[in-house]
């Protein structure tokens, strides 16, 4: 989490409508959905929770037991895709995708159409500002070309600022050029547990004393602690819609007296029984009516309980849903 307490989950002034009719060959429809009904971090309680998180495990340390963020969580949450190809490559590797072994920023000017200014770019990033300036609005009149570009801008936002935030929060990095120079490949790969292993990693570095700052994608652990803690749950959020995340839309928690609020909420983790956590939270009929069928194929399914590794680049986490089978109507 960042110094800023007003800071969104959204994308604001992007061309959405470019993005999604592309995301939905990219795999990443439903993110792209989810990101037009935003909601605030409650950082207290990200705060409360993260202190319980242990690295060692990948779990966090209840009263009642171990509990985690499963590939499960991941695929109702957001709806990502969690089998298909690991979500990796180099800046070295770049050649391999540029015909002609021409520079990485000469093919960026290829794939959005523009180049940014010198002062716009910091080693191989992109100012976010610079982004949703540029690509706020496509025409109405604009060409299937102007089109592509405009998703393929929309899509490196959504990637580096909503998946995949770092701490800054306030750039774009050229890693996903191959991935949006294909956008017809980008539903192969398993978004789902290249996530996973960002948040894991994220939450790993901040159990660090010296770390101050949590990034990753910090709605789906908010919405996992609201589905799995009905106790902590803001009231008044009874509908249900897909991806499951997106029930909390809107949710504005209250951003002042944070020392006071970390302590409440330690104190409610403190007090938690086996009985204050649901086990099985996505069985329930309401799910059930919302849920997108391609979820359940038994593709992905069957990478639900599978301990395994989950990659994002350089990142490699392990995915320990051995600790944790009582999730899945277990022991």
């Amino acid at each position: 989490m960042g110094d800023d307490p007003e800071r969104l989950y959204r994308l604001d002034g992007v061309a959405h409508i470019a993005g999604v009719i592309n995301n939905e060959v990219a795999g990443l429809y439903h993110l792209a959905r989810l990101n037009d009904r935003w909601f605030r971090l409650d950082e207290p309680l990200i705060s409360a929770f993260v202190e319980r998180w242990r690295p060692e495990m990948h779990t966090f340390h209840m009263p009642f037991g171990e509990c985690t963020i499963t590939l499960q969580d991941v695929a109702y949450q957001l709806g990502l895709p969690v089998d298909g190809r690991y979500v990796s490559g180099c800046l070295t590797d770049f050649q391999i995708y540029i015909q002609g072994d021409r520079p990485a920023w000469v093919w960026f000017q290829e794939l959005l159409g523009v180049l940014p200014s010198a002062n716009q770019i910091q080693k191989f990033a992109v100012n976010c500002t610079w982004f949703q300036e540029t690509f706020g609005e496509c025409s109405a009149g604009a060409d299937e070309e102007i089109v592509r570009c405009f998703a393929r801008a929309y899509i490196m936002m959504l990637l580096g600022i909503q998946l995949f935030a770092d701490k800054s929060s306030n750039r774009i990095h050229i890693r996903w050029l191959p991935y949006v120079a294909r956008l017809e490949e980008m539903g192969g790969y398993s978004w789902g547990s290249a996530a996973l292993a960002w948040l894991y990693r994220c939450m790993c570095r901040v159990a660090n004393r010296h770390v101050v700052k949590l990034a990753g994608p910090l709605q789906l652990l908010q919405s996992w602690i609201f589905w799995r803690f009905p106790g902590f749950r803001p009231a008044g959020y009874d509908e249900f819609s897909w991806p499951l995340a997106s029930r909390w839309s809107g949710h504005n928690p209250s951003g002042s007296k944070k020392g006071p609020r970390v302590q409440m909420w330690r104190l409610g983790i403190d007090m938690l029984q086996a009985k204050d956590f649901i086990w099985m939270p996505y069985s329930s009929p309401d799910v059930l009516q919302v849920v997108h069928l391609e979820v359940l194929e038994p593709r992905h399914t069957a990478l639900w309980q599978c301990v395994t590794a989950l990659i994002y680049f350089t990142v490699v986490e392990w995915h320990q849903i051995d600790r944790v089978l009582p999730q899945f109507g277990g022991v």
